[in-house]
């Protein structure tokens, strides 16, 4: 539990703000590995002294070997609220990438129209604008080194591994991302997307709210955050 609350970014009657681990899963799957949904149940009922059953709300999701910020809610009036907004396009969602070499240009807006392969859990970039699913982002060159490049990505559609197939397809392929061309993988199987910072809508406060997540602790990442501009 005490390492969990290091994880804790925001926490209110409504909202609990966590920034996730690259090694976590938001829901349980075949591994058997507790989730970030059943830990945070657990949490909620140990701190509050709280009997029976625990309501977390799961509005957006990240990939396992995907870190950063992430937002349940404890409510789930708070979930439909924050639900609509999403659907609305009224959060805006940032993220951080370490890709290999250096983007075709320092800032761009990708359009693209994606299928997704239920077997390989993988998604293609397809020239059929009928079957395909529109995709759609903003990067802009941060900070780079002779071998790799960190893009801040604003998501403007939320598609499945959209980012790491858009960023793939222009030739910057994510640090550790086997699964979209990299050619080597990290120790602990993580790769180099971090989810930023989201900006919301507070439920019920009706303010608005930004949160910003740490990038995970490693000189790797500390580089690229101390020469970010």
């Amino acid at each position: 539990m005490d390492n969990f609350s290091k994880q804790i970014i925001f926490e209110d009657n409504h909202l609990l703000v966590i920034n996730k681990r690259n090694s976590q899963i938001v829901h349980g799957d075949i591994t058997g590995d507790e989730s970030l949904v059943d830990f945070i149940k657990n949490y909620l009922r140990v701190k509050y002294n709280k009997p029976g059953e625990i309501y977390c709300g799961v509005a957006h999701r990240l990939d396992r070997p995907v870190s950063g910020v992430i937002v349940f809610t404890k409510t789930e009036k708070a979930l439909i609220r924050l639900n609509k907004q999403i659907h609305d396009k009224l959060v805006t969602k940032k993220y951080w990438a370490i890709v290999k070499g250096t983007p075709p240009k320092e800032e761009d807006y990708l359009v693209d129209y994606l299928i997704k392969d239920e077997k390989q859990n993988k998604s293609f970039v397809t020239k059929d604008t009928i079957k395909g699913s529109k995709a759609e982002l903003k990067y802009r060159l941060l900070a780079k080194n002779e071998t790799y490049s960190l893009l801040e990505v604003e998501l403007i559609t939320g598609r499945h591994h959209q980012i790491r197939v858009q960023l793939s397809n222009i030739g910057c392929t994510i640090k550790g991302d086997l699964k979209y061309g990299y050619k080597a993988t990290s120790k602990t199987k993580s790769i180099s997307l971090h989810a930023r910072e989201i900006t919301i809508e507070h439920p019920t406060l009706k303010e608005k709210m930004r949160f910003v997540a740490p990038v995970p602790q490693n000189d790797f990442w500390k580089w690229f955050e101390e020469n970010a501009k």
